[in-house]
């Protein structure tokens, strides 16, 4: 979106739907849940705006289009929100899920961490790879007690290409990531069900996992740098302006 701020209304389905609240505004994308006679949704704008006079609309069209894909594989998923389409040049909007990030010191039910395991299960199932469950902010501890996962942004499922020797390793890795992961926010949360040797491996990050945390968090940092002085960014910590 750049600088402008997220409509004040939005129209799916012909219902309407007025802003309550921001979730995050940042470089790629903004999100925002939405209020109307329908319930609450949430909107999701990726870039939009040029930076620099380059134009990167382009940017937010492939990435809409990427994670609208995968919402609709996995639509038949428990866990998973209702896709309800796109919205816009680069938006699409999926139905809001009651609850929280999942926290550290969050109490879950006994059922929680199975529950998840199950939706890795069968996300992995549909030759895909959720890729993004480093994050527990992507994860949400619903008000029902039921886990939710969000952001598919970065999900992996080729649509060509992915029963090649080369797609397979790849998704093997990836998927193995998912799992070691799983089990890392397994064992701070609810250590009590876990074997020694599950709490074991999930203190021995994979190889690739240490690799890409040596090389790409400092980049990652540079990166944050470089944006705050071209304004891009409120700071090297804080959220971008968009």
């Amino acid at each position: 979106m750049g600088r402008k701020a997220l409509p004040a209304e939005i129209i799916i389905s012909d219902r309407r739907f007025h802003h309550v609240r921001t979730f995050k505004h940042d470089f790629f994308a903004a999100t925002a849940v939405y209020a109307g006679s329908g319930g609450r949704v949430v909107l999701k704008v990726q870039r939009q705006a040029d930076f620099f006079g380059l134009p990167l609309v382009w940017v937010g069209r492939f990435l809409r289009h990427r994670e609208a894909r995968l919402l609709v594989l996995t639509q038949s998923i428990p866990g998973v929100p209702r896709f309800s389409g796109g919205w816009g040049q680069t938006g699409l909007v999926h139905e809001y899920v009651a609850g929280r990030p999942l926290g550290r010191n969050d109490r879950v039910d006994d059922d929680f961490f199975p529950r998840l395991a199950a939706m890795l299960d069968q996300i992995h199932a549909l030759d895909m790879a959720y890729v993004d469950l480093e994050k527990p902010e992507n994860i949400l501890l619903g008000e029902d007690g039921r886990p939710y996962l969000i952001d598919f942004q970065i999900s992996w499922h080729p649509a060509r290409g992915g029963r090649s020797s080369a797609g397979r390793i790849i998704l093997h890795i990836l998927q193995a990531a998912d799992r070691y992961h799983l089990l890392k926010h397994w064992r701070r949360i609810r250590p009590d069900q876990l074997s020694a040797e599950q709490i074991a491996e999930s203190h021995r990050a994979p190889f690739w996992i240490a690799w890409h945390r040596a090389v790409f968090r400092p980049i990652t940092k540079l990166r944050r740098q470089v944006l705050a002085r071209l304004g891009a960014r409120s700071s090297p910590h804080g959220r971008s302006p968009g």
